[in-house]
């Protein structure tokens, strides 16, 4: 995997979740910027699932086998798209506070992703 690419991805996912915490300590649900802010994330987080399948297919392998760490790239690429969703139901605070949760969780799974391919 890519080190800068997680490192990326991670940090951006926590910028987001800082965004929409914010959002909803201020009592406001998702706006239209913080649905682009997902996009953005989720963008990166499909980068490094093509990126992680291209690397697979040239014949690398993770250290702690290749199910698990597909799974966590699914489970990467889908949580803030997500949260995303269920934040659209929940047009109050509590929509701010999903998407908040799933940028912590995207950052979560970048840091065992990067434990996952040997990092």
């Amino acid at each position: 995997m890519l080190d800068a690419l997680t490192l990326v991805t991670g940090v951006a996912a926590l910028l987001l979740a800082a965004w929409c915490g914010w959002a909803a300590y201020r009592d406001q649900p998702t706006k239209d910027w913080h649905f682009i802010g997902m996009a953005v994330v989720s963008v990166l987080a499909l980068v490094q699932l093509v990126i992680g399948i291209v690397q697979l297919a040239r014949g690398e392998k993770p250290d702690q086998g290749t199910t698990i760490f597909v799974a966590y790239l699914l489970g990467a690429f889908a949580c803030v798209p997500a949260a995303g969703f269920m934040s659209l139901g929940e047009r109050t605070r509590w929509g701010s506070v999903t998407a908040a949760a799933g940028g912590v969780v995207l950052a979560v799974l970048e840091v065992r992703l990067h434990d996952i391919w040997g990092g």
